[in-house]
């Protein structure tokens, strides 16, 4: 079976105006000799000098320039009608070119200016062809009327074309800017998510590579003196490797799959301080969550608490480290603490990483805010404000 086309040819524009102007011109000729007795009509016509067919040709004809200059257009052929009239030419289908042209100004026109420059050619067309008809009887002026009327029509026909394309076009631009929010949300979101996966995978990977190294420093120093020691290093550095990698395999998976493991809460707190404990360092966890904390901001709470104990593993030295998590009605305060002897002078966490950056980052993209910075008495603080509802005000 034949396939149909999946669009049809159209017609280029020139060709339809060519053949418009062509057709008008002659359906005005000749309709107005067979309205009447063509030999009479003829006779009429062609006094003097043929003017009355160059009269109805030319408005013809004038339509071969309606797209380009419609209104022009529009006024030339509303003027030689009126002079065909004034002229004492017989009454017949003269009205063709009149109507295309009033229909192409409201269909191609911007709306109100085109109307007004209608309803004002009209008013002076009516004008016109009372003056120079014989409405005397009334009955034989039918033919006015009717030009009046259709001319009214086509003027309507053509606004209401042109609504449509109006409507069509904002609807396809709607479409379009459509199309592009929903590109521009889709990058977003990814641009989202691989930020967080990123964060994840640093936070993950940081800690665990800090810790690591603590422990293989350990391990060489007393591999010779302390077998059982540098034993036990190696334990520790095979255990928070394990665990790195298990927690990479999770992050990672979100790049396959939509699932995944839970995501890390405040129950691994303890966990977390004791991988800390063989690091150095001596941490307590004060954690005050009585009541639903939401999952994300459970999660973002022990990535800050995670960055923050890896920066003490880096920068403290020897140190204690104290975690406080208190949930309030509205949001969850972080505060992580160290007495430890801070980073070389001159310089600050803040500027030895991302570490900061990313907590800061997550604590904003809840709506919280945090701060991080060297302690009045030594050490180092890191405070964190986490709502609950995003796009609350940092508590105060």
């Amino acid at each position: 079976m034949a396939t149909l086309p999946a669009t049809r040819p159209r017609v280029p524009a020139w060709v339809a105006d060519v053949l418009i102007a062509v057709l008008a011109a002659a359906f005005q000729v000749r309709g107005t000799v067979f309205t009447g007795a063509e030999e009479q009509v003829t006779h009429v016509l062609g006094e003097p000098f043929r003017l009355g067919y160059v009269l109805l040709a030319v408005s013809g004809l004038a339509l071969l320039l309606r797209r380009r200059w419609p209104v022009p257009v529009f006024a030339a052929v509303a003027a030689v009608n009126v002079g065909y009239y004034a002229a004492g030419y017989p009454d017949g289908p003269t009205w063709l070119a009149l109507f295309v042209a009033l229909y192409t100004v409201t269909a191609y026109g911007d709306g109100r200016r085109s109307l007004a420059v209608v309803l004002g050619g009209l008013g002076a067309l009516t004008v016109g062809w009372l003056v120079t008809a014989d409405l005397h009887p009334l009955v034989t002026a039918g033919w006015v009327f009717f030009r009046i009327g259709a001319s009214v029509m086509a003027a309507a026909l053509g606004e209401s074309v042109r609504t449509r394309r109006v409507i069509a076009d904002e609807a396809e631009a709607r479409a379009e800017r459509a199309e592009r929010t929903r590109e521009q949300e889709a990058s977003r979101r990814v641009d989202a998510e691989r930020l967080r996966i990123a964060r994840e995978v640093h936070d993950t990977v940081a800690h665990a590579i800090a810790v690591i190294n603590v422990q293989a420093g350990v391990g060489g120093h007393v591999l010779d003196r302390r077998p059982d020691r540098a034993r036990e290093a190696l334990g520790t550095i095979e255990r928070t490797s394990a665990r790195a990698l298990h927690e990479l395999r999770g992050t990672l998976g979100v790049l396959r799959a939509h699932g995944g493991q839970a995501e890390a809460g405040l129950d691994r707190l303890p966990e977390l301080a004791e991988l800390a404990g063989s690091a150095g360092l001596q941490v307590s966890v004060d954690a005050d969550t009585a009541g639903p904390v939401p999952r994300e901001v459970e999660h973002a709470a022990y990535r800050i608490v995670q960055e923050a104990i890896t920066n003490a593993i880096r920068h403290a030295g020897p140190a204690t480290v104290a975690v406080s998590v208190v949930a309030r009605p509205d949001g969850l305060r972080v505060r992580v603490t160290d007495d430890g002897c801070g980073v070389p002078a001159g310089t600050d966490r803040e500027g030895a990483g991302r570490g900061i950056t990313g907590m800061r980052e997550r604590a904003e993209l809840l709506g919280g805010d945090l701060a991080a910075g060297p302690r009045a008495g030594g050490g180092y603080a890191v405070s964190a404000w986490l709502p609950f509802a995003a796009g609350k005000v940092p508590h105060p």
